[in-house]
Formats: C-alpha cells, structure tokens, sequence
C-alpha cells in the first residue's frame, strides 16, 4: 500500500544578495508541510515543522513579504532541520510516494541534507509526481506552468487557508491532487536531477506512454557529452529500436540540440536534447525522444535551416574580424 506525500517547504535565502550566498546552499529550509494521502487520494494525517535558520538567521524581504512568517517566533520555536528531517521520515512511512507542486522542493531538501552531512534516504534515481505537471498534462498543454493558486480557483477548492505557508499549500496541493484525473496521468513521473548517475551502468531510461526519456552521467565538457554515442544515439520511443537520423542532431542556441529519425513500423521520432549543469559544474544531457506529425516535422526543418543562417553569418563574421587584425599598420 502506497502511502502519498505531499510535500512543501518554505525555505530561507541570503538577505545580503548573491555575494553572501554560501555555495551549493541558495536556500535554507525554515519550514516543512506535507500531508498525507491513501490510495483513494484521501488526506489521512498531516505534518508540520518549523525549523530553526542557522545559515541565513535573517529572513529575505521577499520570504517576510510572501509567507507572513514572524522571524522571533521561527528563531525562538524553530527546531534544529537534522531533527525535523528524521521526523519527517519517520512520519513519511515505508513506500512513500512524494508528490510535489513543481520541481524544486525535494532537489532543495536533499540539498540542505547534503549541507548539514545527513546520509541521502532516498531512492536512486528519485521518481516523484510533480502535480504542476500533471495539472497541464490534463487541463492545459502540457508545457506551460500554472501556480498553486491560480490552479485551486479554477478547480473551485478555495478555501480560507492561506497559500505560501507549507503545510496550507501541502494541503491544497493534495485536494488538487484528489480532485483531477490522476490516473489518467499516473504513468508520468517525473526525476529529480540532484544525484545523477555516476557511470554508465547508472543511467536512467524512462519510457511513457507519448515519448521516452534518458538521463546521462555527468561529462567534463559540453564537447565530452555531445560526442557520445549513447547521448546522441536516437531512439525509438515505442519499441526502442535504432532509428536512422533524417536530420542530424543540430542547436540553434548551443542549449538545445535537435534531430529527428523515422521508425519504419512508428513513424517520426523528435529527439531533444537539454545541457544542464551539476552543482559541481559538470555537464550531463537529458534527452526526450517522441512521435511527431507533419506540422512539427516542418518545424524542425525551420529551426534547421534558422541554425545554418547563423553558422554562415558567424563564419562570415569570423573571417572578417580575421582579415581586418592581418591587415598591416599604416
């Protein structure tokens, strides 16, 4: 039996700006809301922690002005995060599902865990839901974003809670979360990025029902990533055969690359592939690969076309600048 964890954190960042940010550590968590969820999606307990800052003692305008919360009484009440975090887990229960309003709170709890040297409890790779997602999967288009908020007037659930206190969005997060079509979207789980695999063996193959996707171990350079075979490999999503490239992989903006094959039984496979960087300034790719039809195939010979104007006009740049500094002194 699954137990669902909806979870949501309030979270702390350097009042003096970037130049006093303590590296690897942007945000420190001040508070921890979850509730929890049987598998008829009922909300059957609760859990709430403030927690005591220690790295960034004072609250950023922009966290007073948005949760409201009374610095005195977090400093004063607050407990210590190795202690709330081990609460915290042993509330969660075995065969904890984490559900979450975007993607960043479990990538920032495991992150201050780092910090404060608690063991990582957490499955490798971490599968989670991310409701936000799932909400534009069923009642937008699947790539814009909605907030928490906006999400609960438009399913009629508002209540007088207020929002950006963790436990009040945890909870309205999972109303959301009982009152859509989950299992309609149930299949797609999404992957926190914040332990990657460390070698090959470790990389992660995900296949959904309308594409597939592939996380990388981190490369050295943005050049080392691009010339893998694994990484560039395109592949069919339905019945992961090697599909012959009709466009090469291309960018128009060095983030992006591009490139699109044919599966003789499935049809056109896009294949996007997404750079990002580690804490630690290493490069790994996450690379989606999906059917398309007609329009999006024009698309793509558009973007490719758009990438060889700006290859030529950067050659013709180059060479230009190359001329002028051979030119002799007068």
């Amino acid at each position: 039996m699954n137990n669902y964890i909806v979870l949501d954190l309030e979270w702390n960042q350097s009042a003096g700006g970037k130049e006093d940010t303590v590296e690897h550590f942007p945000f420190e968590i001040i508070e921890i809301g979850a509730v929890k969820l049987d598998e008829s999606l009922q909300e059957v307990g609760e859990f709430r922690r403030l927690i005591k800052p220690k790295v960034y003692t004072e609250l950023h305008e922009k966290i007073l002005e948005v949760t409201h919360m009374d610095e005195v009484l977090l400093l004063k009440e607050g407990t210590d995060f190795k202690v709330a975090f081990q609460e915290f887990l042993q509330w969660c229960g075995k065969d904890a599902v984490y559900c979450t309003w975007g993607s960043m709170d479990l990538t920032e709890l495991q992150r201050n865990c780092s910090y404060y040297g608690i063991p990582n409890p957490f499955p490798k790779p971490l599968l989670y839901y991310d409701l936000q997602k799932l909400y534009s999967l069923l009642y937008g288009d699947g790539k814009d974003r909605l907030s928490l908020d906006l999400a609960v007037f438009e399913m009629g659930i508002m209540e007088e809670r207020p929002f950006h206190r963790a436990l009040d969005d945890a909870h309205y997060t999972g109303r959301i979360m009982h009152k859509m079509d989950f299992e309609k979207v149930k299949e797609y789980w999404s992957t926190d990025y914040y332990r990657l695999p460390e070698n090959r063996e470790e990389e992660v193959y995900l296949v959904f029902p309308e594409y597939s996707k592939y996380i990388s171990r981190p490369f050295a350079t943005k050049q080392d990533a691009i010339g893998d075979k694994t990484v560039t490999d395109l592949i069919c999503c339905k019945c992961n055969r090697m599909l012959r490239k009709k466009i090469r992989w291309f960018s128009v903006n060095q983030k992006f690359y591009t490139a699109l094959g044919c599966c003789p039984v499935h049809g056109n496979v896009k294949g996007k592939i997404r750079l990002r960087r580690s804490d630690e300034g290493q490069v790994y790719v996450v690379k989606t690969m999906k059917l398309v039809g007609e329009e999006e195939i024009g698309e793509i010979f558009k973007k490719k076309e758009e990438a060889k104007k700006k290859r030529v006009e950067k050659t013709k740049v180059r060479k230009q600048n190359k001329k002028k500094g051979a030119q002799p002194l007068s």
